[in-house]
């Protein structure tokens, strides 16, 4: 579509726009969102985007893909903005700055609905009953927190099943990490004492609870209890070690996140500090992506509003930078949390060096990122000239079968570009036709067939950037020619293929490349183009192997007990508890079926009708 197209259907949804608060959606031909935006006056904010003289070139390529527009009011601006970055994570538009993080994070909890607590890690809705800390940054960090925890405060890990079975003390009191409440080697009372002393340190009273502590010491040495003195020294050394060995401890911060950008090359690094109860609880880079021409106030304002949209903020958030539209941010996430949010950008003290130690950690995790994309990038050059194509590919992708004699058979695709493996591109084919033991050709054309027969039914402009500029495949002249022809077959003729076999003696860095046009040849043993291609077949086949182990067993595990009508997991279990296999089950009587704990008479009758048909049953069988 033309500029002028666009502009068209941009007028034809002004006519019934309204000038209300809410989000706008730009939509291509297929329907899928090129861009989501939001305004305090819909009809104003977008009628600018018929006026092409005034836009950027990308924003004259967004208004040219546009066919269509949807809108949604809502009541402020505030409430559009949360909307608008909800739909941006869900949506993922391509002219949206967008924050790529799909990974959930892990939380502290203390159990509530237990006697004695139990110190965990959380990870996914909070639906248990307890006290909840976090976010972490990563499961390092929140497993350092719990041992530091148990160190302290002597609280159990153990989940309630492996409490109810103790009859002595494990390992974990004898090294003085946690008060064994499962034998009764501390009162409910005294360990619900350890519990409030933890919860209180949580919330950033540590200065308190090391007062405490010295004071109860100090008793314990006056009436000659040197044990338990000494017990405690060692709870009140293990807090000092919490208290100074973070990087970021700042005294002045209670709860807050400490967000930092940094840009150059075009690209920024968002670097995110999780402060709470006066500790850091760890940090994690991200690397937002958008067009080159954004500012960081932009970026700032977009990262923050998705960062936080499935996820709590806390009271004080310290930026780098001054966002976009600061102070209807601030109030969005007030709105979203129920209560106030503050953004700062502190000019000096010791919250101005906090955020200084973040951007520190941006700039420098940014220069690793474009320091590995530079060195990618020559690889990819590199690889472009030893298989002759015309520019160097921005996509390449292995694919590879796994099987054992024709069963669970399976093939896989990964992908790389210039950023590396691109592990959301990642693909399984579960193979479907009756395949041959051995037929490795069969197996690939099959993948290939369904990888590219659904790409052009999903994209046949191939305008989409999952199209690959490069296919590499595990094997040698017949994998080729198998992939060849479903290409052929496709019309897909101008997409190189090569085929990567190991030589008879099957060592690596002997490996042959055989490729339309030209004869077999190989690389020299230490070329770096070599060791590149090496990784991606070695990746390919790493992810072909688990994936058919996966599927192999989950297969084991699946047994004649799951065709009974009427059995569970938790019948299923006891039965073969019983019984010891499935055999055992299928050979029983009816009365040794009964016998079964868990197994009522009709369940049993169940069972014996299912491995006997057509044999009558009575009390005697």
């Amino acid at each position: 579509m033309s500029p002028a197209i666009g502009v068209t259907v941009i007028e034809t949804a002004l006519e019934t726009m309204p000038p209300n608060p809410g989000v706008y959606r730009m939509l291509d031909s297929k329907g899928d969102a090129v861009y989501v935006g939001k305004a305090r006056n819909l009809k104003k904010r977008v009628i600018s985007y018929t006026q092409l003289s005034r836009l950027s070139e990308r924003l004259r390529r967004m208004v040219s893909e546009t066919a269509s527009m949807e809108i949604i009011t809502t009541h402020t601006e505030a409430e559009a903005l949360l909307l608008e970055a909800n739909l941006i994570k869900r949506l993922k538009p391509r002219f949206n700055i967008l924050l790529r993080d799909d990974k959930s994070y892990p939380w502290l909890m203390l159990t509530e609905d237990h006697e004695f607590p139990q110190i965990t890690k959380h990870r996914g809705a909070q639906t248990r009953k307890g006290s909840y800390w976090g976010p972490f940054a990563s499961a390092w960090s929140v497993n350092q927190t719990v041992q530091a925890i148990q160190r302290v405060f002597l609280l159990r890990a153990c989940a309630d099943t492996v409490f109810a079975n103790r009859s002595r003390p494990c390992l974990l009191y004898q090294i003085k990490r946690c008060s064994a409440p499962c034998v009764g080697r501390v009162s409910a009372e005294d360990y619900a004492t350890l519990v409030a002393q933890a919860k209180a340190f949580l919330s950033g009273k540590s200065g308190a609870i090391q007062k405490d502590l010295a004071a109860e010491m100090e008793r314990a040495a006056a009436t000659l209890e040197f044990e338990r003195a000494a017990a405690i020294r060692d709870r009140i050394r293990g807090l000092s070690y919490i208290q100074g060995s973070d990087v970021i401890n700042p005294a002045s911060l209670t709860d807050a996140d400490v967000i930092a950008l940094h840009q150059a090359a075009g690209q920024t690094c968002v670097q995110v500090f999780f402060i709470r109860g006066g500790r850091n609880n760890g940090n994690r880079s991200f690397f937002p992506s958008h067009a080159k021409t954004e500012e960081p106030a932009q970026v700032m304002a977009a990262f923050v509003a998705q960062f936080y949209d499935d996820k709590p903020s806390p009271p004080l958030i310290l930026l780098s930078h001054q966002p976009e539209d600061e102070a209807l941010l601030a109030e969005a996430l007030s709105l979203k949390a129920d209560r106030k949010i503050t953004l700062s950008v502190p000019q000096r003290g010791e919250k101005h060096d906090v955020v200084q130690h973040a951007q520190t950690n941006a700039r420098e995790a940014l220069e690793r990122k474009l320091a590995e994309t530079a060195g990618q990038g020559k690889l990819l050059a590199a690889v472009g000239e030893v298989f002759n194509l015309p520019e160097p590919p921005t996509r390449i992708e292995t694919y590879d079968n796994s099987h054992i004699m024709g069963t669970s058979a399976y093939g896989v695709m990964v992908a790389a570009g210039p950023e590396g493996f691109i592990k959301s591109a990642y693909r399984k084919f579960a193979i479907k036709t009756v395949i041959t033991p051995g037929d490795d050709f069969a197996m690939m054309r099959e993948v290939m067939l369904r990888r590219f027969s659904r790409a052009l039914a999903e994209n046949p402009d191939r305008t989409d950037e999952t199209w690959p500029s490069l296919v590499l495949i595990d094997g040698g002249a017949g994998q080729l020619s198998a992939a060849t022809g479903i290409m052929e077959e496709l019309g897909l003729t101008d997409i190189p293929l090569v085929a990567i076999a190991k030589g008879p003696d099957r060592d690596a860095g002997r490996e042959w490349f055989h490729c339309a046009g030209r004869e077999p040849f190989q690389l020299p043993p230490r070329d770096p183009v070599l060791y590149f291609l090496q990784r991606l077949r070695d990746e390919a086949h790493r992810f072909a192997i688990s994936t058919h182990r996966n599927a192999r067993s989950k297969k084991i595990t699946v047994s004649e007990l799951d065709e009974v009508e009427g059995i569970g997991p938790a019948r299923k279990k006891a039965l073969l508890n019983h019984f010891g296999s499935a055999r055992g089950v299928k050979n029983a009587g009816l009365k040794d079926l009964e016998a079964v704990t868990g197994i009522n008479k009709a369940t049993a009758r169940m069972v014996y009708a299912h491995f006997h048909p057509g044999v009558v049953m009575d009390d005697a069988s």
